[in-house]
């Protein structure tokens, strides 16, 4: 695995916004490189393709701060960001972080901080730059770099291809409708919910062992295999009956639960992976979901009477 060289730190000069990154840079401490230019240097690896992705996060809209500590949002932030590169069966090399700071929220930026860090260090991931400033409600957009030598694109998939979802589904969902209605959500729905976990190694070794497609599940099951469906020009058929669901979740449920950070992947017929190595190496199940077809769209096995396809979650509503 590639890492970013350590890069010394430049002098900051004086003011609100330097005092604010210096203050950062402490709780990171050396996992934080080469902060302080106007921009951050990284070698690629020879042979390798630079993977970019840019994720935000604002009050309001993806968290309220009544349902997480400032710890967890930091966290779950840099776990959206990071499980683009999963998605892409892409080493880390870089995460940049640009705050836009409330006045209320000033007093926890060492919280915020804890938890960008604390995923970003699991996934070996440098910070290596960002910008800090003032705004009227919190928001924390992260920039993500990493490197593949071939990446994995939602455009791979071909009918026959077998389809495999990483981990337990409807967590996220479940937990989501419990705060909405100012209900308390089982233990382990809120854990899913705010500590997210990307799936960095397991996206390599899924691209290493013959995925040819793949797309994180952030807006729901049905929706992000839409999404490879048409990026792939394919039918996606998905067995409702089939789904690894959180205990207690009905699949109708978990296949519309958003912000789930776990990895949906096209597979060839003749290169199945094996799952029992999967969930011997990684802890969590691989699970096969459905197939690809020739078509278009995606297509519902196993429901009862459902007449509408579950909806994802939309960035715009």
């Amino acid at each position: 695995m590639t890492h970013t060289p350590a890069r010394s730190h430049l002098t900051l000069g004086a003011g609100g916004e330097f005092d604010a990154i210096r203050a950062m840079l402490r709780v990171w401490g050396g996992q934080a490189t080469g902060i302080g230019d106007d921009a951050a240097v990284m070698p690629l690896p020879e042979g390798e393709s630079l993977v970019a992705s840019t994720d935000a996060s604002f009050e309001h809209v993806h968290f309220r701060r009544e349902w997480l500590t400032p710890r967890e949002i930091g966290a779950r932030a840099a776990a959206a960001a990071l499980s683009d590169l999963a998605a892409m069966a892409a080493t880390p090399v870089g995460l940049l972080l640009a705050l836009g700071v409330p006045a209320a929220w000033r007093i926890e930026l060492d919280a915020l901080a804890h938890g960008v860090g604390e995923v970003a260090a699991a996934a070996l991931c440098p910070i290596v730059g960002g910008n800090v400033s003032r705004a009227g409600e919190l928001s924390l957009t992260i920039t993500v770099l990493g490197t593949s030598p071939h990446p994995l694109e939602r455009s791979g998939a071909r009918a026959g291809d077998a389809l495999y979802v990483t981990g337990l589904l409807g967590g996220p969902g479940a937990a989501l409708d419990a705060l909405l209605r100012g209900a308390t959500p089982r233990d382990v729905e809120r854990a899913r919910f705010a500590s997210p976990r990307p799936r960095i190694a397991e996206g390599r070794w899924l691209a290493e062992h013959g995925a040819r497609a793949a797309i994180d599940v952030s807006d729901g099951l049905v929706a992000d295999a839409g999404h490879l469906a048409a990026a792939s020009d394919v039918q996606v058929v998905l067995d409702l009956a089939a789904l690894p669901c959180v205990e207690g979740i009905a699949p109708e449920s978990a296949a519309s639960s958003g912000e789930e950070y776990e990895l949906l992947v096209a597979f060839p017929s003749d290169e199945r992976p094996d799952t029992e190595e999967f969930r011997a190496r990684f802890g969590i199940p691989l699970t096969a979901v459905g197939r690809v077809t020739a078509g278009r769209g995606v297509s519902l096995e196993g429901r009862s009477d459902r007449v509408d396809l579950p909806p994802g979650h939309d960035h715009l509503t």
